[in-house]
């Protein structure tokens, strides 16, 4: 439709566009300029929007604003609404300001989209969402277990009831030690076939979500990495998310002049106000086929997106996530710093890949996980009350028939340095580890139907396991060197079994730190990284500071179950220390700046 054919409408038009259009000659129709959308016809607009045409509305940002006979038009927002208006054959009559439109979405359909974000895993699989701690099954089989231990341990001598405990409890340190053993056999790392190149032409469009609190010191390494992922940027679509309480970070953002490719997603307040959460909210407006997840600190290796696709494009419809693997960019830093990096490098150099080779469920990353977006929407996407919500949707996602793999791409992270920051975020993941397995063992039997023997001992191992041996290591430690060193019970008492049972114990210990010293030092010459003796030695003292964590983490989870133990970054000396290729953001401020 030309101009001179809107003129020729004349009072059918709304009042805004008729004056604007009446200013016009004939060559605007020409010139990509169009008339600003008033912020106030733009509310009315989305007010009048159908509930069915809200996705929509999101996903492409352009929404209808006059209708006319026969005839609807529309605005646009951001330079990718002309593409969709033209493939989609609509009349794009005006356009609208990135902070306009995100206030006027937060005024309008806010509470509908912060309800959806929190809500839609608990009202459409409330079995599968953490927003309830325990199940009244749970509640009874916990009573009934603490009844039996007060009943033995008063009715029993000593020396059965701690044998009986003793026994329960190793469990969870020798499934610990199998999972560690299984990733280091040779056959857990057996080659793949090379993913086959796609086009740029028929690359799908990626969605990249990055959620940042307070991240004002880490914004302009993280805007750096952004730019330098190798991908074309019609068909990538980056969103920055932001609360709206953050306003050091929002007020941070509005100084970039970010590409048309980036935008700036402000997730309303509410509770609970968790990444997951932030996540769902971005969700709704990702347009993408693909979808990745990076974290405020992270250095994502330029191609990986790319990689990512490959494999995608390769596999059946049922591989529903690729996790890439997270390395640090200080490893060397100090004593906590390297002990980080020699328990990353087994989880993604050694247990992931081992489990993925098998086919079994993945706990995955909090960060570059990629999925095919439709999957996530499917599965309502993160739990917001679960905070690890990474290990529970890859675990949620085996249980439900998807198939999780490894790319062979990295990710560069910050390792934490300082004791207190570290603690917080070890709490974090130790309570989430908890939350997670409480969701998913309220129906055991359902459970191992759903992912196989194989598939529950691992479940096992990477959630309560991982909790309890955290919880109860110094302790359990420290009752078995008593009983070899002080001998503080009754020579009666000191049976030969009981002597077998505390030589039991001794050689879990003994063994779990061999394999996990073993299984450390195999994933460290895998980096490149030698030499690492002393660090290797002194893993014990880091798994005796874990217990810290962990009793933190119980307190919190009985106390505040979904709160989020933020975790500062930019702490290191070592920020952005790779050189790069590419543009710089720009500080300067643009009048289309995409921070709302």
């Amino acid at each position: 439709m030309s101009v001179l054919d809107l003129r020729l409408l004349g009072h059918a038009l709304p009042n805004w566009l008729r004056g604007s259009v009446s200013e016009f000659n004939l060559a605007t129709e020409y010139q990509p300029v169009l008339p600003h959308l008033p912020r106030r016809h733009l509310v009315e607009s989305l007010r009048r929007v159908p509930a069915g045409e809200i996705k929509q509305v999101l996903q492409s940002q352009t929404l209808p604003v006059a209708w006319l006979p026969g005839l609807v038009l529309y605005a646009g927002c951001g330079p990718r609404a002309p593409e969709y208006a033209s493939r989609q054959q609509l009349e794009l009559v005006a356009q609208v300001a990135p902070a306009d439109f995100q206030q006027a979405l937060r005024q309008v359909w806010g509470e509908r989209l912060v309800h959806h974000a929190t809500c839609q895993l608990h009202n459409s699989n409330p079995a599968h969402s953490a927003r309830r701690r325990t199940s009244p099954g749970q509640i009874a089989a916990f009573a009934g277990i603490l009844i039996c231990l007060a009943a033995g341990f008063a009715v029993l001598p000593f020396t059965l009831a701690w044998a009986a405990v003793s026994a329960i409890i190793g469990l969870f340190f020798l499934s610990i030690i199998a999972l560690r053993l299984f990733a280091t056999l040779p056959n857990s790392q057996s080659p793949r076939k090379t993913a086959v190149g796609v086009p740029d032409s028929e690359l799908p469009s990626y969605s990249v979500l990055v959620p940042v609190f307070r991240e004002v010191a880490v914004l302009d390494q993280l805007l750096f990495a952004l730019l330098r992922l190798n991908y074309p940027h019609g068909k990538l679509d980056i969103k920055i998310i932001v609360e709206e309480s953050d306003t050091s970070m929002r007020r941070a953002l509005v100084g970039y002049e970010l590409p048309p490719h980036f935008e700036v997603i402000v997730v309303p307040e509410g509770k609970p106000q968790t990444k997951p959460r932030a996540l769902n909210y971005a969700l709704q407006f990702a347009n993408g086929e693909l979808l990745a997840i990076y974290d405020a600190e992270d250095i994502p290796e330029p191609n990986q997106l790319r990689i990512a696709a490959r494999h995608f494009h390769g596999a059946s419809d049922e591989l529903a996530c690729l996790q890439a693997k997270l390395v640090f960019f200080n490893p060397n830093e100090n004593w906590l710093a390297r002990q980080f990096a020699a328990e990353y490098a087994v989880l993604f150099g050694l247990v992931l890949p081992a489990l993925a080779e098998k086919g079994l469920p993945l706990p995955l990353g909090g960060t570059s996980n990629h999925f095919r977006t439709h999957i996530m929407r499917k599965i309502g996407a993160w739990d917001p009350y679960n905070v690890t919500e990474d290990a529970d949707l890859g675990l949620r996602l085996a249980r439900l028939g998807y198939q999780t793999g490894v790319i062979n791409s990295l990710t560069y992270e910050e390792a934490n340095t300082q004791f207190a920051n570290w603690t917080r975020q070890r709490a974090r993941w130790l309570k989430g580890f908890l939350q997670t397995w409480l969701v998913h063992m309220r129906n055991p039997l359902r459970l191992v139907n759903e992912i196989g023997a194989s598939g529950f001992w691992v479940l096992q191992s990477c959630t309560i396991g991982i909790f309890i041996s955290a919880l109860l290591h110094p302790i359990l430690l420290a009752l078995t060197a008593s009983f070899f060193l002080f001998n503080p019970l009754p020579a009666a008492d000191l049976s030969l079994g009981f002597t077998v049972l505390g030589g039991l114990n001794l050689a879990t210990f003994a063994s779990g730190y061999g394999v996990t010293m073993i299984a450390a030092n195999k994933a460290l010459k895998r980096q490149g990284l030698r030499n690492w003796w002393l660090t290797i030695a002194t893993m014990p003292a880091y798994w005796l500071l874990m217990s810290i964590a962990a009793w933190l983490a119980l307190w919190q989870f009985i106390v505040a179950p979904s709160e989020w133990n933020k975790t500062e970054h930019g702490l290191s000396k070592l920020q952005q220390p790779y050189p790069v290729n590419g543009r710089r953001p720009s500080r300067r401020r643009a009048a289309s700046s995409r921070a709302a």
